[in-house]
């Protein structure tokens, strides 16, 4: 934390050093420069003496004004073959980058007109024809050592469209080297880095913790990122909107809703004309559905046509208007067919309308990103509707190794039990207990203990449902409670505790699939209780004296609550 201090100590060189980058990324038409305003916003306002010059002009850019100001005229209306016919001839390296990103961007646009047609999209269907011709040109500046930071990051996108992975890695790290505060290199790095064993060596600035911070949230080590977020708010980035939507999505990640919620709203209110992470947002807010249409308008009144928006438009799929979602999320795709999100949004509106065959497609767009569990985890569903139990496991894997979610873990139990693997099956769920089971199910799940004969487990594993379940008044929306009060019943009784199996008789009276059988014990009791007289143990003591890991539970009085 001190060297992190001591690297934020001077917050107005910090401010000058982000307002000369993001002149030199306007000048090139490259957009990540809005992050770095972002962070500049955040820090105080220079006095007029401090106020960096404008870009330094070599004798080079003064031979290619003229040219140069008529093809980035062209560049911003996105007529990017005229934009790169009139910079061929120039020489200066602002030039050279701009020619190089005009016929990238032009390649891309073609193939974006190609595929646009063709949902779902697959990998290798249809390629950037320029991005060959681009590898070869800058290849041979990059042998010759004529290539700048903001080139350099070029040519890494290049190798990473054409799959060279490695070599592309080696190349935003030399560009960041060269260039330190150019987001845009970074952010490119990120998308290649897949887990902290890597080997990289990073250049020693201040804008290394916002890279490191962003990797931690990509790799879901949401504790480390939230701790680096924190000294950088500490730091004198308080005010920084980036830093809160980045915090607000790591919550997100780690299901802690509520964190989550305040974070976005705070940011709403600061930016309230903000479309980035609202789709995040609008994922937190499925199942509210006043909320998730008020943000859909509000979005849709923004800007319409932006994959955000078309994203969050998801309130379709709550109101179970299933082909209308779909609709939509084509059309963010249309916009961005890149956007892994929508593809997974999709994903999920063809499992709903039992079109598997489409939501495996949509699905596979985890060749995009390889690290959003939401994917991995769709294909696994989509494989357990079609009885595949094997693929179903490999997906599911792959899904809990991303987020620390329950969901995933009860999924990979299932999948676990489906197979006969019982014993995987019993570590999953109660791992899924331990790390906060949201969907309540992972104790059911352990009922598996009665299956193998271990009562005394499963006796315990309900009851520690129950409490749950009742700590939290919800046990009206669970059937299973019923179940779960049968079982201790007919235990109990089993274990001559009759106070206990009473108790558990009485509340089964409560539901109507269970009201018979528990008047039934109640007569059964009634009929010992004539004969014998049997003292009642704590019902709350631990049922046996095995290394089950089974947390200490405090009384539980069922009299309390009525359902």
């Amino acid at each position: 934390m001190a060297a992190l201090c001591s690297e934020f100590r001077d917050l107005a060189e910090i401010k000058k050093q982000l307002i000369s980058v993001i002149l030199l990324c306007k000048e090139r038409g490259l957009l990540h420069s809005a992050k770095a305003s972002e962070l500049a916003f955040a820090l105080k306002p220079l006095p007029k003496d401090k106020v960096p010059p404008a870009p330094e002009f070599t004798e080079e850019d003064a031979e290619d004004l003229d040219a140069l100001t008529l093809a980035k005229s062209y560049f911003d209306l996105k007529e990017y073959d005229r934009a790169a016919y009139f910079l061929k001839a120039c020489r200066s390296n602002k030039a050279y980058f701009l020619y190089m990103y005009s016929r990238y961007l032009s390649g891309e646009k073609k193939k974006d007109d190609e595929t646009v047609d063709s949902l779902p999209l697959e990998k290798g269907q249809v390629r950037n024809e320029a991005l060959r011709e681009l590898r070869v040109e800058l290849s041979k500046k990059h042998t010759a050592s004529e290539l700048d930071g903001f080139t350099l990051y070029r040519y890494g996108v290049v190798l990473r469209k054409l799959d060279l992975l490695k070599e592309a890695v080696d190349v935003f790290v030399e560009a960041i080297h060269a260039l330190p505060l150019h987001w845009g290199a970074w952010l490119e790095l990120s998308n290649l880095v897949t887990s902290t064993e890597m080997s990289l060596s990073l250049p020693d600035c201040w804008i290394r913790e916002f890279f490191m911070a962003h990797m931690y949230t990509e790799l879901q080590m949401i504790k480390e990122a939230l701790q680096k977020y924190q000294s950088l708010i500490d730091a004198g980035f308080a005010k920084s909107t980036y830093i809160i939507s980045q915090i607000a999505v790591a919550y997100h990640n780690i299901r802690d809703i509520d964190q989550a919620l305040a974070l976005f709203y705070e940011l709403r209110a600061q930016d309230p004309f903000r479309i980035d992470n609202m789709d995040t947002f609008s994922n937190l807010l499925y199942g509210m559905k006043p909320e998730l249409s008020f943000l859909a308008h509000n979005l849709v009144e923004i800007d319409k046509y932006r994959v955000e928006t078309c994203c969050v438009i998801n309130y379709y799929s709550l109101r179970s208007q299933h082909e209308k979602a779909a609709l939509y999320f084509q059309r963010a795709l249309k916009l961005n067919p890149r956007c892994l999100g929508a593809w997974t949004l999709m994903g999920h509106e063809y499992m709903e309308m039992k079109n598997t065959s489409a939501a495996i497609q949509a699905y596979h767009a985890i060749e995009v990103n390889k690290r959003d569990y939401r994917a991995w985890y769709g294909l696994g569903q989509t494989y357990e509707i079609l009885k595949m139990p094997f693929y179903c496991l490999y997906y599911y894997r792959k899904a809990h190794q991303l987020p620390n979610d329950s969901r995933m873990l009860v999924a990979l139990g299932e999948s676990y039990e489906r197979l006969s693997q019982q014993v995987e099956a019993k570590k999953c769920y109660w791992r899924a207990y331990s790390v906060g089971d949201v969907e309540k199910m992972a104790l059911l799940k352990l009922a598996l203990h009665e299956q193998l004969n271990e009562s005394d487990d499963a006796a315990q594993c309900y009851m520690l449902y129950i409490q749950d379940i009742f700590s939290c008044g919800e046990q009206l929306e669970h059937a299973e409670v019923s179940t779960a009060l049968r079982y201790l019943g007919q235990y109990y009784f089993k274990n001559k505790l009759y106070d206990e199996a009473s108790l558990c008789a009485q509340r089964c009276c409560d539901y109507n699939d269970a009201r018979e059988e528990g008047k039934a014990l109640l007569r059964q009791i009634s009929q010992v209780r004539d004969q014998i007289e049997t003292p009642s143990a704590d019902l709350f003591a631990p049922l046996s004296n095995n290394n089950t890991p089974v947390r200490r539970l405090s009384p539980l009085n069922l009299i309390s609550f009525t359902p």
